[in-house]
């Protein structure tokens, strides 16, 4: 069982930067995939960014490739999604979320290949 637990959001101006953190305890999550997606209000949830175990092989979302970076920190247990450039158009409630059953596995960009949740972390960006 792995517990996910993000921080970090907030209300920013466009064209400002925010890092979010998420943080997993329970187990070790250094040989698992992990991914953020996010949902703005009265849309479904939709992929991000994902990084696999090393942190090297990285996939974004076209909507923030460029902006958005996936980064992690095995030794803390965390990672960690650093938002540069936003728009009012990334506002929403952003998940990160874990792949606990393909250890050293690849990336993932599907919401029904990550198998734990966090309860997410409120991004407001201001025009």
């Amino acid at each position: 069982q792995v517990q996910m637990a993000e921080s970090g959001g907030g209300l920013v101006q466009a064209g400002g930067s925010l890092r979010l953190s998420c943080a997993a305890s329970g187990r070790t999550i250094s040989s698992y995939t992990v991914g953020w997606f996010r949902q703005a209000p009265g849309k479904e949830r939709e992929f991000v960014a994902t990084t696999t175990w090393s942190g090297r092989t990285t996939y974004y979302a076209d909507s923030v490739k460029g902006r958005f970076t996936i980064s992690r920190d095995n030794a803390k247990n965390t990672v960690y999604l650093q938002m540069n450039s936003l728009k009012p158009e990334d506002t929403a409630v952003y998940y990160c979320a874990v792949d606990s059953r393909h250890p050293w596995g690849p990336a993932y960009i599907r919401e029904n290949q990550y198998d734990y949740w966090g309860q997410g972390t409120q991004v407001t960006v201001s025009s």
